[in-house]
């Protein structure tokens, strides 16, 4: 007859002995703890890899470079997710690139060690909060002085030290600015990762915005439309951190908040390479 002892160590010992989830399976919980509705269109699926791949342990990521799914693989963690996209393309489409070498190249590794890559970045934005915005917020320490989820009034600081404490605080290595270094801010906008026209634009010609924080934006766009701006008399710069950096702290939260209610595989954020020198 078996003892109560007997049975619960053979439930644990079936537990233990239990298949890793496939992705799809993480991908469910995933939708599941959003909190949101998820979206009938969007770039949030698998992009390379089967469902039905067992998950030994899972990457975050900022970009699922070749470098950062290497490292991944080599870490034992075989399903990526990323936030941006892994074909150089929003859509990770590759119509036209069928005999590019470095689609082939990445394609066979992802395939070989038997990895699964998916795209998390719509839902991750539309979540409350935004995780892109919370993470970036926290690592930059400006929690206390958000006035709403991008924007923020820090005590007044010279524009040359405020960007010396952000290169500092996000480890950039490359970062542009557009301003008088002794320009004093105090109101902060930011718009992570790729700055459209007309969103930065307005942004910059708020007269209660000192300085705009971008991840990236089009030359003969926002950054020409920020130097017209100084040149027409208006105090304001434009911080250009570099996509990667201006998002980053984002999927580094992300890994946190999976482990929440993921916990059966190992859960590692990998942070995609800063590509500026």
């Amino acid at each position: 007859m078996m003892t109560r002892r007997i049975f619960l160590a053979a439930g644990a010992g079936l537990a233990f002995g239990a298949a890793n989830p496939t992705a799809d399976e993480v991908i469910r919980r995933i939708k599941e703890h959003v909190g949101i509705p998820w979206r009938a269109e969007t770039v949030d699926k698998i992009v390379a890899g089967d469902g039905s791949t067992p998950v030994r342990g899972i990457a975050t990521t900022m970009m699922a470079t070749l470098d950062v799914i290497q490292r991944a693989s080599a870490a034992g963690k075989n399903f990526v997710i990323t936030h941006e996209p892994t074909f150089w393309l929003h859509q990770d489409t590759t119509q036209g690139l069928e005999n590019d070498p470095t689609l082939k190249f990445k394609r066979d590794f992802i395939a070989k060690n038997n990895m699964v890559v998916f795209r998390f970045h719509d839902h991750w934005h539309m979540m409350k909060p935004d995780g892109i915005a919370f993470g970036m917020a926290r690592d930059l320490g400006w929690e206390k002085y958000e006035t709403g989820p991008t924007e923020f009034v820090i005590p007044a600081t010279p524009l040359s030290k405020l960007t010396a404490e952000i290169r500092a605080k996000l480890s950039i290595r490359a970062m542009r600015v557009v301003g008088d270094p002794n320009l004093s801010v105090k109101r902060v906008a930011a718009s992570w990762g790729a700055g459209g026209r007309d969103g930065v634009i307005k942004l910059i010609a708020r007269a209660d915005v000192d300085a705009v924080i971008i991840g990236e934006g089009r030359e003969w766009e926002v950054v020409e439309y920020a130097q017209d701006a100084i040149a027409s008399g208006k105090k304001v710069a434009l911080i250009i951190l570099g996509h990667v950096p201006s998002e980053q702290s984002g999927m580094k939260y992300c890994a946190e908040w999976l482990r929440t209610f993921i916990t059966d595989v190992p859960v590692e954020f990998v942070p995609a390479a800063e590509p500026f020198l």
